[in-house]
């Protein structure tokens, strides 16, 4: 005889659908916004703005494929559309020429600045808007208790 697994609670569930619907609509509104104000995307925007943060913003491919939860191929025909625009250099990483790394130029930076603005309204009015101060630190409390241990098992992939 088998065990059933064991079910969420209705509480869990419903937290559960929640959850799902802003794991799978806030990327899409993202991208709405994304593409009709800024021409790009929000994966795009995403790796942009990593290397925008990056000391002397650069990164390895392989870290920055990491950090964006991408596979190096996407990655990869994302930089090729990059460099195309002026957006990023790659070279070799001189510390270890095995590796690639991804350098924002300053043409890139200023399609981030450009593209800030209009994302960051559009982050606020879909995550924070709808939440009281105390509930946006309950928030950052709880995702960080669950992000924590997600990074470390990316981290992990090999």
């Amino acid at each position: 005889m088998t065990d059933s697994p064991p079910w969420l609670d209705e509480q869990q569930q419903a937290v559960w659908q929640d959850l799902l619907t802003i794991v799978i609509a806030l990327p899409t509104l993202l991208d709405r916004q994304l593409e009709r104000d800024a021409e790009t995307t929000n994966f795009e925007y995403s790796v942009l703005a990593r290397l925008s943060t990056a000391p002397d913003r650069a990164l390895r491919l392989s870290t920055l494929a990491t950090q964006c939860d991408s596979t190096q191929p996407r990655l990869s025909k994302v930089m090729v559309r990059f460099e195309q625009r002026g957006w990023v250099t790659r070279s070799p990483d001189p510390g270890n020429g095995r590796y690639t790394l991804a350098t924002l130029t300053d043409a890139g930076m200023q399609k981030v600045v450009a593209s800030a603005p209009g994302h960051v309204d559009r982050v606020r009015e879909l995550v924070f808007d709808p939440l009281s101060a105390a509930q946006q630190r309950n928030l950052g409390i709880a995702l960080s208790r669950i992000a924590g241990p997600l990074r470390e098992q990316l981290d992990d992939r090999t």
